[in-house]
């Protein structure tokens, strides 16, 4: 059936024709609540126990340099091995160390260095996971439907973002961070039953027996020998390393500039989770990629214009609308430059591909959190988070017109 006569609802959904997709789409739903609202727990447990911009720097560092690290030797094992085995091994730790960390707070053992330890092992489940999860998405769905399923992703994402952080907020404030972080690990059950529910054709993986190293060295120089991904992964990086400061600032800035607790954290975390929801369903219904370069950078600019207001924002209200439109930015910049890499990249390189977008995605989020924490503790949080934003803007408006160099040209064969 042609994708352009069906009717809005259909081009919506029309991943979810695919069984092994509505089942992944499920799971993951429910995990990924559970995630984020570990994800508020941890920050409101950290400052709670330290007080410290600085510490909530270190854990965000933590929790994403494994991936810088490592996210590359992920990609490598997802294109040599069965994602699927690899995806629920990963769940299988993920929750392990949701449980652990439940453990040490239900028992009043826990202590940021504890945190900080468990940060890390996840972030080194994240290096396996976020490239494997990636490349998976064509598996389920073939290269048809692969940008509307990737928007699909985006919009499941953040619609748990909305409704992870406001169950958070209402727990913490009620009855603590360690039920947040249980109800977390438990979570993790419903997308390993996904994932081992999944009708799937043999594994056929698509790199050789040769040297991981030398698998690795070839997704970099085809990243780097292709002008478009070159710029796409360049801008990515500036993003996530300013960017990170919002969420790592964020308790700071509820707490002691807007005057409010943990439930307005969670509150203001929805509120980002909403407009990037909005900005997935976007994504979503366009047909065509065409065109997505261009919406690209102007979301990409958005993101720190966006910033800047917010760090001059003394109202609650005012912040929350704030954050709901930078959240529509980041995700329109995200999923797209996603969808572009994606649409570039051949099936035998996708994984170390989408390894490099987990790289400047997520693995530069650590140095974006140390450089916040002790910005911030030099300064003050609002102060941090203008500077970050105006970085953003410079630094996507270079990679704009360097990419806009004349006598190059496209080399992909779909239009972007």
């Amino acid at each position: 059936m042609p994708i352009l006569s069906n009717p809005p609802g259909s081009l919506l959904l029309r991943s979810f024709r695919h069984r092994n997709f509505r089942l992944f789409f499920t799971g993951q739903f429910i995990s990924l609540t559970g995630t984020w609202m570990q994800s508020v727990a941890v920050s409101w447990l950290v400052y709670r126990l330290t007080g410290s911009s600085m510490a909530l720097g270190l854990v965000g560092f933590a929790s994403h340099i494994p991936v810088f690290l490592f996210g590359l030797f992920g990609g490598c094992l997802a294109d040599r091995g069965n994602k699927r085995a690899i995806l629920i091994a990963a769940q299988a730790a993920a929750m392990l160390q949701a449980l652990t960390l439940a453990a040490l707070t239900l028992s009043g053992t826990a202590n940021v260095w504890l945190v900080v330890s468990l940060a890390t092992f996840l972030g080194l489940v994240n290096a396996v996971d976020m490239p494997t999860r990636q490349a998976f998405v064509v598996d389920m769905v073939g290269r048809e439907d692969l940008h509307n399923a990737i928007a699909l992703n985006s919009s499941m994402f953040n619609s748990a973002r909305v409704v992870g952080p406001a169950l958070a907020g209402v727990l913490v404030a009620a009855i603590g961070e360690g039920w947040c972080f249980l109800v977390n690990g438990l979570s993790y059950l419903a997308v390993i039953a996904a994932l081992a529910a999944m009708r799937l054709p043999p594994s056929q993986p698509s790199c050789g027996s040769g040297s991981v190293s030398g698998h690795v060295g070839q997704g970099l120089a085809y990243a780097w020998d292709d002008r478009p991904i070159r710029s796409i992964l360049a801008s990515l990086v500036v993003t996530s390393l300013f960017a990170s400061s919002y969420m790592v600032l964020l308790p700071v800035v509820v707490n002691t500039v807007l005057g409010h607790g943990a439930q307005a954290l969670g509150f203001l975390m929805a509120a980002t989770g909403v407009g990037s929801v909005l900005a997935a369903l976007l994504l979503a219904l366009r047909q065509k990629s065409r065109g997505l370069s261009r919406w690209r950078i102007v979301s990409g600019l958005g993101v720190g214009l966006v910033m800047l207001a917010f760090a001059f924002s003394r109202t609650f209200w005012l912040s929350a609308f704030l954050s709901m439109i930078l959240g529509f930015c980041l995700i329109f910049f995200f999923a797209a430059s996603n969808t572009m890499l994606q649409l570039r990249s051949p099936d035998a390189m996708r994984g170390r591909i989408m390894a490099l977008y987990s790289v400047t995605l997520v693995g530069m989020a650590p140095f974006g959190s140390l450089l916040a924490g002790a910005a911030a503790s030099l300064l003050d949080a609002p102060t941090t988070i203008a500077l970050a934003g105006g970085l953003c803007v410079a630094g996507v408006a270079l990679s704009t017109v360097l990419d806009r160099k004349p006598g190059q040209e496209q080399s992909a064969s779909r239009p972007c």
